[in-house]
């Protein structure tokens, strides 16, 4: 009978999780869960489920829960500026050898290299920017 109070609190602690959203309510929850399996093994007193929650949460809260918020709380990094342009095609307006050229990238103008310095790529072909170095951007004709 005790098994099934610790059962329906971790139901309802995992249900309050789903309003914070901060993976503490869950660990308490995990905690309860945790205890009902024990309870319902044991003929544990009132104190000693109580010691078993206590026991499993601390440990819950302690090692899961920092892994999960620096898993899910920071959003994704987003590339910003000349880092987003990296893996962009462009069109190759003036020939673009190892020293010198220049691409049309999103719908800007930009000095070029080839990343290969005994490449040359032609007035008209697609190529891929490869990392940005300055104000030039190194292009190779592969991806």
């Amino acid at each position: 009978m005790v098994a099934i109070i610790w059962l329906v609190g971790a139901v309802l602690l995992a249900a309050g999780e789903a309003l914070s959203g901060d993976f503490f309510l869950l660990m308490l929850a995990g905690g309860a869960l945790g205890t009902a399996g024990v309870s319902a093994v044991t003929d544990l007193p009132v104190w000693g489920d109580a010691i078993v929650f206590a026991a499993l949460s601390a440990l819950l809260v302690l090692s899961v829960r920092p892994v999960l918020l620096r898993k899910f709380a920071s959003p994704p990094a987003v590339p910003m500026g000349m880092e987003a342009l990296t893996g962009k095609s462009a069109v190759v307006l003036e020939d673009v050898g190892g020293q010198s050229g220049r691409v049309k990238l999103d719908g800007d103008v930009w000095t070029a290299r080839a990343l290969d310095s005994t490449e040359t790529y032609e007035v008209g072909m697609t190529v891929t920017v490869m990392k940005i170095d300055g104000a030039t951007a190194v292009v190779w004709k592969g991806l």
